[in-house]
């Protein structure tokens, strides 16, 4: 299984991707950490006993255009629990593009529960194996409303640069 290091202005996390269980999220993320795309990238959405959000923002919450969307992947048997990194998306289950976030708790009613609209969840498709106490510190941060975004941190946390790491 592959690992990325996501360096921040916060401190370094450590991701296992599961290549296995979720090979087109893992390898979709993989493609935008080769490009270096998540450079330069805020986490953007802080919501304490929830999850921390990133990878689709720059400074001044300028959106950063992506590539197309993937597939959900989200029947994968892989659970939205603490430390699990899944993909954001919107209402339509199949929008996922670069957008993670990382649960700061166990959130299973994001699982998959069926394959409708209600029911598709947010497809985990990896965990952090390093860096929680990163993950948790976000999580104590201000946050405030900008640019019609809530949950924003006051300060900018930015993504600096994210590392590959070959097994």
């Amino acid at each position: 299984m592959s690992k990325v290091i996501i360096h921040t202005t916060m401190g370094d996390i450590t991701v296992e991707l599961n290549d296995e269980k979720a090979p087109i999220g893992a390898e979709n993320f993989i493609h935008y950490v080769m490009e270096g795309w998540y450079n330069g990238t805020l986490f953007h959405r802080i919501i304490p006993n929830f999850m921390v959000q990133g990878g689709g923002l720059l400074p001044g919450m300028e959106d950063k255009p992506s590539g197309d969307p993937i597939e959900n992947e989200a029947d994968n048997g892989l659970k939205n629990e603490r430390g699990t990194i899944a993909y954001a998306r919107t209402m339509d289950p199949h929008s996922a593009t670069t957008q993670f976030f990382i649960n700061l708790k166990d959130n299973s009613f994001l699982d998959h529960t069926g394959k409708n609209t209600q029911g598709w969840g947010y497809a985990v498709f990896g965990k952090v194996v390093d860096g929680m106490d990163v993950v948790d510190a976000m999580a104590q941060v201000g946050t405030t409303s900008r640019r019609g975004h809530q949950d924003v941190p006051v300060e900018d946390i930015i993504i600096t640069k994210t590392t590959l790491i070959e097994d």
